[in-house]
């Protein structure tokens, strides 16, 4: 597999310390995996006025690292955002999982999951002034039912607030399987605590899914919103698995009901360009502020998929109502 990080016109860039100086943006291109940042998961990229900065599954032990980048192409380390031990009450023992991060009245809110003493595990939510941290716990159990959660997801609508979330599958059997399922609850203002009680949205289903096998997956929400339907993106097998890839499900309204894609997956395995189980995305918007990328996670090494994984991203657009990307890809794009 050939590693290209950065493909631009020589003419045009110039290094700084910072990354890359202002470009002509039909001048940048981006060519997959991105950043050179290896052994991560679940992606998560966030716009600010200040940039792009990326957080992933990227210190299982004790918490989270994020890199910042002008472009999306060029990545910077800006070390650990989030520290486990540096809470006032530590409880998290490994398997720090999935971050998520979201702007709100000017600060950032990241929600996680993580491993207890008990052995199951709880999302949190921490706080910050700071796009890169310290990020410190709100609530460090937001699902305040049994069970182990994972993958939170938040989407502010009209002035509320959803949090989607993953009952998982090691505490969730049903019929003697193991499932992940999706589930949906509004979330107070405040995004400390859950409202009402949780609404079950996607389940193991589809052919491509293997609903029938021993453990089956549905994980990994990011909601869109467009022309006043709600894309619910997700991830279905494995992690491990060359076959994980993501699908997507429409409603009316956000806490469903959702009925799933019928060509899903939108985004699977090319073993022939050297992709293996793409997936846990996220979405950003481009540099013009306009156009969407699906950010997701691809095995570093696709002859022995594993936890390790990089960073990809590819066009996400919508035609007629159908939620299409162009991808996967590991040649060089053009970055709008």
């Amino acid at each position: 597999m050939k590693y290209l990080f950065i493909a631009v016109s020589i003419l045009v860039l110039n290094f700084s310390f910072g990354g890359v100086n202002p470009v002509d943006a039909e001048e940048l291109t981006y060519q997959n995996p991105l950043g050179n940042i290896k052994d991560i998961g679940d992606p998560f990229i966030m716009k600010t006025d200040s940039g792009y900065y990326m957080y992933a599954t990227s210190a299982p032990n004790y918490g989270f690292k994020a890199w910042h980048s002008d472009n999306l192409v060029v990545w910077r380390d800006m070390g650990l955002v989030y520290d486990n031990r540096r809470q006032e009450h530590p409880w998290g023992t490994g398997d720090f999982w999935a971050p998520e991060v979201i702007e709100h009245n000017g600060e950032f809110y990241m929600t996680f999951s993580a491993r207890t003493e008990s052995g199951s595990l709880r999302i949190a939510i921490a706080k910050s002034e700071s796009e890169i941290g310290p990020f410190i716990d709100l609530n460090a159990d937001l699902v305040n039912e049994a069970g182990s959660y994972i993958d939170g997801h938040i989407l502010e609508d009209e002035g509320t607030f959803y949090f989607y979330y993953v009952k998982d599958v090691h505490e969730n059997v049903i019929n003697s399987r193991r499932l992940s399922q999706i589930l949906v609850q509004e979330m107070s203002e405040g995004l400390d605590y859950l409202v009402g009680r949780p609404q079950l949205v996607l389940t193991p289903d589809q052919d491509w899914e293997h609903p029938l096998r021993q453990e089956a997956w549905n994980e990994g929400p990011f909601v869109l919103k467009h022309d006043n339907k709600y894309y619910l993106m997700y991830s279905a097998n494995m992690f491990a698995d060359p076959d994980y890839g993501v699908g997507y499900a429409v409603s009316d309204h956000p806490i469903g009901p959702f009925v799933k894609y019928e060509n899903n997956p939108i985004l699977q395995k090319d073993l022939e360009i050297g992709v293996s189980g793409p997936g846990h995305n996220s979405v950003t918007k481009g540099l013009d502020d306009e156009t969407l990328y699906m950010v997701y996670h691809i095995h570093t090494d696709p002859n022995h998929p594993s936890g390790n994984r990089q960073m990809s991203i590819d066009h996400l657009y919508f035609e007629n109502g159908v939620l299409k990307l162009d991808g996967p890809t590991m040649s060089e794009q053009k970055l709008y």
